[in-house]
């Protein structure tokens, strides 16, 4: 059990909050609103580029909003932890119980789960209806346009942002929070796959919502089993920044899906070994011990945190 918290750092001001399904509906309430505030303050920053260059004003408002959109709930979230430090158990939200494995290579292990498992989950993309020509400028835009905003965006905000909703908030909170029947949280395969559904619906259409679902059921996983943080924003990043520099090479600007770009014969080699490389990788963080019954997240007791102070 840790004895002291980490108010030095960001996860410092969140540990004490631990939100259930009600407070889950609250931080994504306030995530919406944020959204709302962003694009509105986003829209004014920019308004005044808007007619000598239509492509920077949208970089500008979207670098502008997409932080913005995540300020309301951290707010929430960090005055909620401060209340309840004083009388609740906390539990940090990056915790580094990598067991037998070691953190390098746990976050190898990490690196390579995620792009095996995206490789799978491509087939869904090219399963489904086709994507609405808006959707697909939207996306190319955020892959294809300038590198840096896009990277920005794209490989640090989002996974700094959503996987401190998602997994250090939600799954968390989820799996720790305090019922009135004074047992905490829900059955860890409840958890990861509502903080799962929780990360598809904020992608905000289904031909997103759908691979970011079964993403977010691994990246679910690995959380519970080591409460690290560092681990699924490494995985978010790694899969993020793949799309990006793909996004970025003129010939394969033509090709939407994997199968399309391998032929159907490698393709489904490589599917198959993606596929048996996931099982294992799976299978290592499963053996992990849980260093606690919820999960990998480090406890955090206010009393003798105060007593070792």
């Amino acid at each position: 059990m840790r004895t002291k918290t980490k108010n030095y750092n960001f996860y410092g001001n969140f540990p004490f909050y631990t939100p259930g399904f009600k407070g889950g509906l609250i931080l994504l309430l306030l995530f919406l609103a944020g959204a709302v505030l962003g694009a509105v303050i986003g829209s004014i920053v920019a308004a005044p580029f808007a007619a000598s260059s239509p492509e920077k004003t949208v970089e500008m408002v979207t670098i502008i909003s997409y932080p913005i959109m995540f300020i309301p709930p951290m707010i929430y979230a960090s005055l909620q932890s401060k209340r309840n430090s004083f009388f609740d158990l906390g539990y940090e939200l990056d915790s580094n119980n990598f067991g037998d494995l070691g953190g390098l290579r746990a976050a190898l292990m990490a690196a390579v789960l995620v792009l095996t498992s995206g490789f799978i989950i491509d087939i869904f993309g090219y399963i489904m209806p086709d994507m609405p020509d808006w959707l697909k400028d939207t996306l190319q835009g955020l892959t294809g346009g300038n590198f840096w905003i896009n990277f920005i965006c794209v490989s640090i905000f989002a996974p700094f942002f959503e996987e401190w909703l998602c997994r250090g908030m939600i799954l968390r909170g989820l799996l720790n929070y305090k019922k009135e029947d004074g047992t905490n949280g829900i059955k860890p395969v409840w958890a990861i796959v509502i903080s799962a559904a929780v990360f598809a619906a904020i992608h905000g259409n289904i031909w997103q919502a759908l691979p970011a679902f079964t993403i977010g059921l691994v990246m679910g996983l690995v959380y519970y089993k080591t409460g690290s943080l560092k681990l699924t924003m490494l995985m978010h990043f790694v899969n993020n920044t793949l799309a990006l520099v793909m996004g970025q090479i003129d010939s394969l600007s033509d090709y939407e899906y994997w199968i399309e770009i391998m032929g159907a014969k490698w393709y489904w080699i490589a599917f198959a070994a993606c596929a048996i490389l996931t099982f294992l990788i799976i299978r290592k963080f499963l053996a992990l011990p849980n260093k606690n019954p919820k999960g990998g997240c480090d406890i955090i007791d206010p009393n003798e945190a105060i007593a070792e102070a």
